[in-house]
């Protein structure tokens, strides 16, 4: 099984990239978001999710861990497969999905290609109350991928967003808040910020919010 491939990016065109690593050249499908970050001739680092069907094996590449295990959570609800979940991705960071899923907002996920009124409103659904997908945990996976430094302040954002709303939320649940009402109350909370808040300000935010 395949979970990283570092290289260098052969090509990147509409839905799929091809790594050449050590010789190989891989073909990974991925999102536009994904494929953005990514530039011909230059090294590249991908976290791989692998589908295994009876004829045949697709790799899909993210540029962060937390998308590749948000891609993975998308698709435990019936209905939404690899080219759902890859729309998702394309239009809501994983902080963000996190957001719509704990505020049970189907107008966010109807916005992805693809994803009609009745499957967004499955998704707001299930994926309500649940905490984010933890990933596969090993350290390399929360170290920015080596690609054009353009991408790098996207990819950092959502990576910082997602480690933000996690800890604000935490800190609620220690407080003895339940977990459905901590992630709500930090999704109404953060909204309220125009850029990324401190973790003491969106904690006390998220108070006021649950106070309301």
């Amino acid at each position: 099984m395949i979970g990283m491939l570092s290289g260098v990016c052969l090509m990147a065109g509409t839905g799929e990239a091809i790594l050449d690593c050590g010789g190989v050249g891989y073909l990974v499908q991925c999102g536009s978001k994904t494929l953005g970050n990514l530039q011909e001739g230059t090294p590249a680092r991908l976290h791989i999710e692998t589908l295994v069907r009876e004829t045949s094996i697709t790799l899909y590449g993210f540029s962060t861990e937390e998308s590749r295990a948000w891609f993975v959570r998308l698709q435990s609800v019936q209905g939404v497969g690899p080219k759902a979940a890859l729309a998702i991705l394309d239009i809501l960071t994983p902080g963000e999905i996190m957001s719509a899923a704990a505020l049970e907002d189907k107008t966010a996920f109807s916005r992805a290609s693809g994803v009609g009124p009745k499957l967004a409103t499955r998704i707001a659904t299930e994926l309500s109350g649940k905490k984010p997908p933890t990933g596969r945990g090993f350290q390399a996976a929360f170290t920015p991928p080596v690609t054009v430094a353009d991408g790098e302040a996207a990819r950092n954002e959502g990576l910082s967003d997602m480690q933000l709303r996690n800890d604000a939320v935490s800190a609620l649940e220690n407080l003895g808040i339940g977990q459905s009402e901590a992630l709500r109350a930090v999704a109404k909370a953060y909204g309220t910020f125009p850029d990324d808040p401190d973790l003491d300000d969106l904690i006390k935010t998220a108070l006021k919010e649950l106070s309301n």
